[in-house]
């Protein structure tokens, strides 16, 4: 066995991370092991421990990255100056390239989030309930600027937030479609169920 091999902008904990959702998807985060894990990554199981500290901590690295990423990305959205439509958009593009781009470690932080060790799962369950309420107020803001009509915007949220968590069938049974016929088919039906 090696040394952890890493790209450009990864680092050994990003690889090992990487890995480790694979390896959860596959065997499920309470059967995997850390045997497992080390040979998936190329090296000795001790040699792991230099570089994380439990299969807890792993999944919390995952868990929190995720979660980080799609609130930095509220954040920036939020701060745009364009209109609750368009931030809608970007919103859901965004879903869709995370699934496509990053699906092991989105499908991990959606399925496996129930793993996580007190405080991380209350800490965890608070980001993501943050998340989806400051989606409602998006849209609460939409239907006020009568960009939508007028639904409830947290039957809205729940919906969008599923079709966009339906991609996982797609990743599992991938059909002749580009990713880029897919993202825009998404957002055109997504959207134009919102839209006056």
């Amino acid at each position: 066995m090696g040394k952890i091999k890493t790209g450009k902008n990864n680092s050994k904990k990003d690889v090992i991370a990487r890995k480790a959702a694979a390896l959860f998807i596959k065997k499920g985060y309470t059967s995997a092991s850390m045997r497992e894990l080390a040979e998936a990554v190329g090296v000795e199981a001790p040699s792991l421990y230099n570089h994380i500290g439990s299969k807890s901590e792993i999944l919390q690295t995952i868990c929190f990255k995720i979660a980080n990423e799609f609130t930095s990305h509220l954040d920036n959205t939020e701060n745009s100056p364009v209109n609750a439509l368009a931030q809608l958009e970007t919103i859901i593009r965004f879903h869709i390239q995370m699934m496509l781009n990053n699906f092991d470690e989105v499908y991990v932080a959606n399925h496996e989030w129930k793993h996580l060790k007190e405080p991380f799962l209350s800490n965890f369950l608070f980001q993501r309930r943050g998340y989806e309420k400051r989606l409602v107020v998006l849209l609460e803001s939409g239907i006020k600027s009568d960009l939508f009509k007028k639904i409830n915007p947290y039957v809205a949220v729940l919906t969008i937030l599923s079709a966009l968590r339906g991609l996982e069938f797609w990743q599992q049974h991938k059909k002749n479609i580009s990713n880029q016929q897919l993202e825009e088919d998404m957002v055109n039906h997504l959207i134009k169920g919102l839209i006056k």
